[in-house]
């Protein structure tokens, strides 16, 4: 596979040997703005969202994509995403907040989380937002409190956990039984007599999510089955009527050369096969769907660029490369043991390589970004760039040692648009008070 097969769909190596991206020479991005530097790659990023249009519209056209926010947002990707004709999956006040500063259709946005604070579903329904995805019976008293205030009736969906194992990463796994997410199976009955009892919301339908960075695809299959023939059984009981289903996101992308993750049709494929199927197996009339892709929509679309300081020798060991980022703006390698792949932006195709660590600069010893890669002879001042680090990177940065978050840059078709600054040191100590 190609040093750069895993980089963003417009990648080049121009003819001084720099990596491009968005038709911009990484090198002069990394000229102009610094380092560390996320650059998101514009045609990646919207022919992600085509992608899941078109693989799912081909099999089920009663279809709504929604990005979930999680896996990383700001203003101008919120724009890209309307542009698109997607919605947003938020899971808090803030997500809501930057859908609402762009004139995001509201109807368009569903509201999760496990623990929604009065002031959020307040906020969610006077905003009118599309649905309000409640996770537990104390989110249905709550709600039903909020909307009786207000003196509307939000459509809700009830997220359920189907008891269903994706063998993912634990940290990342939530759709088995023991899980702060959702409603048990044991419990969803109760939930769903008490939703359709209230005449403070509507019932819509259905949601689970099982996980996030999966590369099997049967446990989508079984954990359908489960919540369709579930539903099938309150029809009967209650007359409750499956309007709407959503089989959350979490399919995995490709981090590295050795471990291919399955294509959004491959997903698309299981995902609505299983849903016809089951839908007359168990007599129930095809509901709409609603995926919710995050990482499998921006993952790819980003890349961290970071200069080489400190060279360190360890004679029958180990080379540490250090960059100028690490576990304040990727706290994944530290977090879930996530690999990655890199080159050298400055000397991409040079053969003569040898084995290195890259290492943030972080008080920890876990700060390491990638453990033992073979990149070209490297000095200080030469530029690494790590593909896929589009999701879960900078929505999980911090401000760890008092660094500042990264500066973020589109591109695309030789142009490059600051769309998020570089904190300051004056954005760091804002909120102070002294």
């Amino acid at each position: 596979m190609s040093r750069i097969s895993l980089f963003p769909i417009t990648t080049e190596v121009n003819d001084k040997n720099h990596l491009v991206l968005g038709g911009c020479d990484s090198v002069a991005l990394v000229g102009e703005f610094g380092t560390p530097l996320y650059v998101f790659d514009e045609p990646t990023l919207r022919g992600k969202c085509a992608r899941y249009r078109e693989e799912f519209g081909q099999r089920y056209a009663n279809t709504l994509i929604i990005y979930a926010c999680k896996a990383f947002i700001n203003r101008a990707l919120a724009l890209i995403f309307m542009e698109e004709g997607l919605g947003l999956d938020v899971v808090s006040g803030g997500e809501l907040a930057i859908a609402k500063s762009v004139g995001f259709p509201l109807e368009r946005v569903y509201f999760h989380g496990n623990n929604k604070s009065p002031q959020e579903l307040e906020q969610a329904v006077k905003w009118g937002v599309g649905r309000i995805v409640v996770d537990n019976f104390f989110e249905l008293s709550l709600l039903e409190e909020v909307a009786k205030e207000a003196g509307a009736r939000p459509d809700i969906l009830l997220r359920l956990s189907p008891g269903v194992d994706p063998h993912t990463h634990a940290h990342i796994t939530t759709g088995v039984v023991d899980t702060k997410f959702g409603f048990p199976m044991a419990q969803a009955e109760e939930a769903v007599a008490r939703a359709m009892a209230s005449s403070f919301f509507e019932l819509k339908g259905l949601h689970f999510h099982i996980g996030s960075q999966i590369f099997e695809l049967e446990p989508y299959r079984e954990a359908i089955g489960i919540v369709f023939r579930f539903a099938a059984e309150m029809s009967t009981k209650y007359g409750f009527s499956l309007q709407e289903f959503s089989p959350g996101g979490g399919l995995a992308i490709t981090y590295t050369d050795d471990s291919p993750a399955p294509t959004i049709g491959q997903f698309a494929d299981v995902i609505t096969s299983t849903l016809l199927h089951r839908s007359h197996e168990v007599g129930v009339e095809p509901p709409r769907l609603v995926v919710e892709p995050g990482r499998s929509i921006v993952g790819q679309a980003g890349v961290a660029l970071y200069s080489v300081g400190a060279i360190k020798d360890i004679p029958g060991v180990r080379r540490y490369i250090s960059v100028d980022g690490g576990i304040a703006d990727n706290i994944r390698p530290a977090l879930y043991g996530a690999r990655y792949e890199a080159v050298a932006a400055n000397k991409v195709e040079v053969d003569d390589l040898e084995q290195v660590t890259i290492a943030g600069k972080f008080c920890e010893s876990g700060d390491i970004l990638i453990k033992d890669i073979d990149l070209p002879k490297l000095v200080p001042g030469d530029v690494i760039a790590i593909p896929c680090c589009g999701a879960y990177c900078l929505s999980l940065a911090s401000n760890y040692n008092a660094s500042l978050k990264p500066a973020i840059v589109l591109v695309n078709d030789g142009k490059a648009r600051l769309i998020t600054r570089r904190q300051s040191d004056e954005d760091l100590m804002s909120h102070d008070n002294v």
